[in-house]
């Protein structure tokens, strides 16, 4: 579970545990929250191990799945979950001055590029066990102004590069994406209680989503949908309708 010291990826490493799996649980090394989160994990008796690793930075995201493979003697499933908004406020899209080269490869490296390395690097471990990857995208990815235009491009190549890998890895391998809407996490924590309510107005169930709801589709999608593939599920109570 990549980017699973936090948010969804937190909850979905629960989940999994909870229903029986080994989960390791990837973070960056430096972040201290990853650590905790498996020793929180670890001491109620639930099997989770931590690999720490930047999925953002070449070799050093092939190098985190390749040991994690090794503690945990095979893998079943990938969950690609990391990924950053780059900005903790929504810029405009008119706004091409804040589109730096900087922004877009630190959004890029991570948001999509960080995917397929992790992916690449399972591929022949979870051709072995049939088994199953599922990508975390965004209805930025599809027809919904995500927080920047960066972050809307880097969530539509996800949904594309989700497609192509399951052609690429079919019959043994399937991957499938979810499409979270607006998501109550730590990320939208600077966002304006307004802008936070005109987006629950729009949302036709009434509320934001939960990383409880987002990790259930995640679980779904990973373990419990044997023909299903190559498709994106949205998560975001009909915002994007």
């Amino acid at each position: 579970m990549t980017g699973g010291s936090s948010g969804i990826g937190l909850v979905a490493v629960e989940r999994f545990a909870r229903a029986g799996a080994t989960v390791a649980l990837n973070h960056r090394a430096e972040n201290p929250r990853g650590a905790e989160a498996v020793s929180r994990l670890a001491a109620t008796g639930l099997r989770v191990i931590a690999a720490p690793g930047d999925v953002s930075v070449a070799g050093d995201a092939e190098r985190m799945v390749e040991d994690a493979i090794d503690r945990l003697g095979r893998l079943d499933i990938l969950i690609n979950n990391a990924g950053t908004p780059g900005t903790d406020q929504p810029i405009a899209l008119a706004d091409f001055d804040a589109m730096t080269e900087s922004f877009w490869d630190s959004l890029l490296s991570t948001n999509l590029v960080g995917p397929f390395r992790c992916t690449r690097a399972a591929a022949n471990a979870l051709k072995a066990t049939g088994g199953a990857v599922v990508n975390t995208a965004s209805v930025a990815g599809l027809n919904v102004v995500g927080s920047s235009m960066a972050y809307g491009a880097s969530k539509a190549g996800l949904i594309n590069l989700t497609r192509n890998f399951a052609r690429a890895l079919a019959p043994e391998v399937r991957v499938n994406a979810v499409a979270p809407g607006l998501v109550d996490t730590p990320w939208i924590g600077a966002w304006s209680e307004e802008r936070k309510a005109a987006l629950v107005d729009r949302t036709p169930l009434g509320r934001m989503c939960t990383p409880e709801d987002v990790a259930e589709a995640i679980f779904f999608l990973a373990a419990c949908a044997p023909m299903i593939t190559g498709q994106t599920l949205v998560v975001d109570g009909g915002l994007s309708l």
